[in-house]
């Protein structure tokens, strides 16, 4: 694993502890806290951060997070694991992808800045206190609240990476995702705006570690069988890396490696309802649902022109104009990540 740490020197004891970063102060005075929780094997080694809820709303990576902690004996482990469940605790207690603070993206404020915005605050206070040790680092999203998705990955490639692409995707292999999208950081055409290169995950590559993007299902609930769907990625992950035994349990050896996507978005308002399901694929002039008016007449038939792997697909049927309805990728390849 990484030189930064050193391997095989052992521990008093194994040990577990918690406890909170300061982020700044409310108007009312209390402390903004980030929550962390540390576990360290019998001897030290490669050292693991998982970080869940960088959105606000994005609930299952908080389960999946703290029952990986939960599940882990230190006496099995070499190394540590870190996780911090709740990163963005200000949009978290709002329920709300960003807080009404300052609406800043917390997942495009990495490294951060001690004197920014609060957000940029927070993310300044937890990189620096993780971010420059980690040896592999896990952000845990989901989809918007709107969207109902199966679980998959998304990774950039960064000049500084310590492993090839091909390497970063048999990590990213470990989670059995239905897709891994290589997202583009200088020019992401189809993704939403703003700045991706202040991912964590970019800039945890920047920093030497192994670092992408787990996504699990959709935004703002609790779903049982994609909370455990990475849980067990995590816990093979683990295995991968050297923190527990190898799992007995193989891993794919293929991935479905996604290089384009983008939204489909609904020209007229009304009420949208959907033909296909995430994690399946459709031909090249099929429907993938409909749009409605409040009278009930079809105004819309949003037709895929290429063939299409759906990623997400939207479940709140009420729709403007210019709302996204589906989320596709549109040109992937398969990719063999043995050895």
């Amino acid at each position: 694993m990484n030189e930064r740490i050193p391997q095989s020197q052992p521990f008093a004891t194994p040990t577990a502890e918690r406890g909170t970063i300061s982020a700044g102060t409310s108007a009312s005075g209390s402390e903004i806290r980030i929550p962390y929780l540390v576990k360290r094997g019998r001897v030290d080694g490669p050292c693991l951060w998982v970080n869940a809820a960088v959105h606000g709303d994005e609930i299952n990576g908080v389960f999946a997070a703290q029952r990986f902690f939960d599940r882990l004996d230190p006496a099995d482990m070499t190394g540590t694991v870190v996780v911090t469940p709740v990163a963005n605790v200000l949009a978290f207690g709002e329920r709300r992808k960003t807080t009404l603070i300052d609406s800043i993206d917390m997942d495009q404020s990495f490294p951060g800045r001690q004197n920014g915005f609060a957000t940029e605050r927070a993310a300044a206070a937890l990189f620096d206190r993780f971010g420059k040790s980690a040896d592999v680092v896990i952000n845990i999203h989901t989809l918007g609240a709107p969207f109902d998705a199966a679980p998959y990955a998304v990774y950039k490639v960064h000049p500084g990476a310590r492993v090839s692409e091909t390497e970063l995707l048999a990590h990213i292999a470990c989670f059995e995702p239905t897709i891994a999208c290589r997202m583009p950081v200088a020019n992401a055409a189809g993704e939403l705006p703003g700045n991706i290169a202040g991912a964590l995950d970019y800039q945890s590559l920047s920093q030497g570690a192994i670092a992408f993007m787990v996504e699990l299902g959709g935004g703002g609930r609790l779903e049982e069988d994609h909370v455990e769907h990475g849980v067990a990625g995590l816990m093979r992950l683990a295995g991968k890396i050297g923190i527990l035994a190898a799992p007995a349990d193989p891993i794919s050896h293929r991935i479905r490696q996604v290089t384009t996507r983008a939204h489909r978005l609904a020209k007229a308002g009304g009420l949208f309802e959907p033909k296909v399901l995430p994690g399946t694929a459709v031909s090249a002039g099929a429907s993938i649902g409909s749009v409605r008016n409040l009278f009930g007449d079809v105004i819309e038939e949003i037709v895929v022109e290429a063939d299409s792997w759906v990623i997400a697909v939207r479940r709140d049927p009420v729709v403007h104009s210019g709302d996204r309805v589906a989320f596709l990728a549109t040109e992937w390849s398969d990719v063999d990540v043995a050895g």
